[in-house]
């Protein structure tokens, strides 16, 4: 018993002495981190030698080589008889050993940093953060060395790929060590390489390709054949995603189209007025926003990330509330007379204009996308897709249910229906139409009221925003089919689609004469639009 006492009693005093015996180790491991040759190149004048000494320390990795990367990017690296050191206030450290020195700070040539330099500083930094820290922080440390990295960096981007199990990062870094093992020596790593750079869709990756289908470069028949296919794979790849994004960005405009034009498609089917102010009716809508915006920022700046929301009601009735006032005070005495409503309106259209220059001045108003609408979803290599055309895009189509389930599901709607169809006789059966006129305004200039708010995130806000889209929401009208909705999201988004095509293959002027002249076309073909109204008209 005593004995087994006794080996106890050792073995604690055994304990603390393999302790500390561990922990020199791994301090001598650390240390030994930073290369000496890499410290040596540092300590001498040529840049190109610092440059190489820069990234094998980032490589090396440990926190010595972070300390050593983020005095240099500090301007606290120095050398000092021959070593590189550490300047921190007065103090001069030796780098290698961490020991302080006795020796003057004055006495320390600091070593210069120019911005080949400062790329190498951040090249290492990337390698150094690539297996450690956060999601964020490794993606941001694989897209600088995707287009920074060296054959030096090599076993860092190895080691990443064995331990990384995110795949987005995954895919940069292969594509980074792909590039590096472009230049190797061995036929097989370049193949190798080549054959993954075929899996990107950058544009960039297929002109870093293209000399390696050349005997003069590339001397093996497998690596060409390899890098051809490579070449016409992201060639694919790119094409697909770049018809997504027109697509995406035709569907954003018809979305725009189909808010502006869902209202004129009420006012115009049930009263027949063409309204040349409505356009002048989203730009309201879209100074409601900017002055909502104001008042977020004045009185609740915290919650100024959702002035949009609050801005969808007050476009809305501040948009109603003018046609309101156009219809009741101009448009009602001018029904059945439709030269004289198209002047009036016109007329009316100036004067919106001529008071918006007056009370918000004549040049654009700033509006900020609030952060939860910035960014976007990236394709491919220069084909983003915003968030804010995307919640724009959501939002036309919550609005189009919205309009649906009134004219389908509600009172009001069953009547604009009835005086839409057949006024006379809608008015025969107790539908009071004078009434119906005016909520029908209301609601199709507060629907273009959202359309200037969803506007105001994606364009310009001033005067005359509106006047460019009054022409096309007509067209969106007249080719769907008057008073029709179905007819409406048909013309709109299609409209929307064929106008990114054609601009993309003609220009915005040639596309917008060939949108035009298929437009009058069809309706010589088919006058009633896309979707013909049902039911008896009064004039048939």
């Amino acid at each position: 018993m005593k004995k087994s006492s006794h080996w106890t009693h050792r073995a604690w005093l055994i304990l603390p002495l393999l302790a500390a015996l561990f922990l020199l180790m791994a301090a001598g491991k650390a240390r030994a981190a930073l290369d000496e040759a890499a410290l040596q190149q540092l300590a001498t004048g040529d840049f190109g030698a610092r440059i190489a000494a820069i990234e094998a320390i980032g490589a090396g990795g440990g926190e010595d080589a972070r300390r050593l990367i983020a005095a240099l990017e500090a301007g606290e690296l120095g050398v000092l008889d021959g070593r590189v050191v550490i300047l921190t206030g007065g103090t001069v450290t030796d780098a290698a050993s961490g020991a302080t020195l006795e020796a003057a700070a004055n006495a320390v040539d600091t070593l210069r940093v120019n911005n080949r330099v400062r790329r190498a500083i951040g090249t290492a930094k990337a390698a150094l953060d690539l297996t450690a820290g956060e999601r964020d922080t490794r993606l941001a440390a694989a897209n600088t060395l995707r287009d920074n990295a060296s054959e030096t960096l090599l076993p860092v981007l190895e080691r990443a790929l064995e331990t990384e199990q995110d795949e987005a990062i995954r895919d940069i870094v292969l594509l980074a060590a792909a590039r590096v093992n472009l230049n190797a020596a061995e036929p097989a790593k370049r193949l190798k390489a080549v054959s993954a750079l075929g899996q990107s869709s950058d544009p960039a990756v297929r002109t870093m390709l293209e000399p390696f289908l050349l005997p003069a470069n590339e001397p093996d028949a497998l690596v060409r054949e390899a890098a051809a296919d490579s070449i016409n794979a992201i060639e694919r790849r790119v094409a697909f995603a770049q018809h997504v994004g027109t697509v995406f960005s035709g569907l954003s405009l018809g979305s725009i189209l189909l808010l502006a034009a869902l209202g004129l498609a009420i006012t115009y089917g049930v009263m027949g007025v063409i309204n040349m102010a409505h356009g002048e009716l989203l730009m309201i809508g879209a100074y409601a926003a900017y002055l909502v915006q104001g008042l977020f920022r004045t009185h609740l700046p915290e919650w100024v990330d959702w002035y949009v929301v609050a801005a969808i009601p007050a476009g809305f009735f501040a948009a109603a509330a003018v046609g309101v006032l156009m219809e009741r005070s101009v448009l009602r005495f001018l029904y059945g007379r439709p030269l004289e409503s198209l002047l009036a309106t016109w007329g009316i259209s100036l004067v919106l204009i001529q008071a918006a220059r007056v009370i918000f001045g004549p040049q654009n108003v700033e509006l900020a996308n609030p952060s939860w609408m910035s960014g976007g979803v990236e394709l491919a290599a220069g084909v983003v897709l915003p968030y804010n055309r995307i919640v724009i895009l959501g939002f036309g189509v919550f609005v189009l249910v919205l309009v649906w389930l009134m004219m389908n599901r509600t009172r009001l709607g069953m009547f604009v229906r009835a005086v839409t169809q057949n006024r006379p006789m809608a008015g025969c059966v107790g539908v009071p139409t004078a009434r119906i006129d005016t909520l029908a305004f209301a609601i199709g200039a507060g629907i273009a009221g959202l359309g200037g708010v969803a506007l105001s995130q994606i364009a310009n806000v001033g005067p005359a925003m509106g006047t460019g889209y009054i022409v096309d929401s007509f067209m969106v009208v007249v080719l769907g089919g008057v008073g029709q909705l179905a007819g409406a999201v048909w013309a709109a988004m299609g409209l929307g689609i064929v106008s990114k095509f054609l601009e993309g293959w003609a220009g915005a002027v040639i596309a917008k004469i060939l949108v035009l002249v298929f437009i009058i076309a069809f309706i010589q073909k088919r006058p009633q639009g896309i979707f013909a109204l049902k039911g008896r008209f009064a004039d048939s």
